[in-house]
């Protein structure tokens, strides 16, 4: 099948962490869901890593509790596992998955990073669509700062809804690329 003939999938994918990059914080917890059927959908908490160090900023955002996932979180290979089979159970073995993610760039260098670290590849391959972005150029907007999750919701007609829940986060983010996209 040639490279154009490739069906795409959009996948929202965001992610909660222990601080602001792979080199000093861990990846705590993966939400993702197809952007076209937000019902099918991953949740996956992970096990800190132990060289890592631990932000009390961030979990005081993301309110997941460190000793809690130390026991009862996943290792990230068999996270990153069951997040690959479910890419190709949720896409279908053919499709091509297409990383989609409100700031990209964050979400993205974090599941990049895990995916090569503990699986030696990453099916997203080497980029993904940032809706903060797409909106800027769509909506003619020209400050970083008004693309804002709420700023965005409120020019977008789109619920309120972001918790700093993976899952329910990556729900939130589908909605916004179905408007963006004129899926809705």
């Amino acid at each position: 099948m040639a490279e154009a003939e490739v069906p795409e999938v959009l996948v929202s994918v965001d992610v909660e962490t222990s601080g602001q990059s792979p080199s000093v914080g861990s990846l705590l917890s993966i939400g993702a869901c197809l952007v076209d059927e937000p019902a099918v959908e991953l949740y996956l908490e992970l096990k800190p890593l132990a060289d890592r160090p631990w932000s009390d900023e961030a979990e005081a955002i993301h309110k997941l509790d460190r000793s809690r996932l130390e026991e009862e979180g996943l290792t990230p290979e068999t996270a990153m596992e069951r997040f690959a089979a479910w890419l190709i159970d949720a896409c279908g073995r053919d499709s091509r998955p297409v990383f989609v993610g409100f700031n990209s760039p964050f979400d993205w260098m974090f599941v990049a990073d895990y995916f090569w670290r503990y699986l030696g590849r990453n099916p997203f391959g080497v980029s993904a669509l940032d809706l903060k972005s797409y909106y800027m150029g769509r909506e003619h907007v020209t400050r970083w700062s008004e693309t804002r999750r709420v700023n965005v919701d409120r020019q977008l007609r789109c619920d309120p809804d972001h918790s700093h829940h993976a899952l329910d986060d990556a729900r939130g983010q589908a909605a916004i690329a179905r408007v963006l996209l004129g899926r809705e």
